[in-house]
């Protein structure tokens, strides 16, 4: 069991590196699961992790003051909406998928505005 989480772990953080680079995936929550994978089967890894320059950034930010960056959220909220909104228009011609889209952007802006905004 030990290495399938330091697998999984691992596989959560090459996600999350990979989402700095492309803005529709997601970095953050991948480095978490990543820290909550490495804790439950890696010291060496969760703390090779934590102390990293980069991503240690991340976790340690959201672990200790449960707080977004003000660009991280108007970079994640202006993306999901446009995202979503090119999806209602392009995708499909029905219009309950269209409100299903737009329903889903709403959500997601909800969760991540709800959280504080770190200075």
């Amino acid at each position: 069991m030990k290495y399938l989480l330091i697998i999984l772990g691992s596989i959560c953080l090459a996600l999350g590196v990979i989402g700095i680079l492309l803005p529709l995936l997601p970095t953050t929550p991948f480095l978490l699961l990543s820290a909550a994978l490495y804790v439950r089967s890696s010291e060496k890894l969760y703390q090779w992790l934590i102390h990293q320059k980069y991503l240690g950034t991340y976790i340690r930010n959201f672990r200790e003051q449960r707080a977004i960056p003000l660009h991280a959220k108007i970079i994640s909220v202006s993306l999901v909406w446009a995202t979503l909104t090119y999806c209602a228009i392009t995708v499909s011609e029905q219009i309950w998928l269209k409100i299903l889209f737009l329903l889903l952007a709403t959500g997601i802006s909800w969760h991540i505005l709800s959280y504080k905004t770190l200075k």
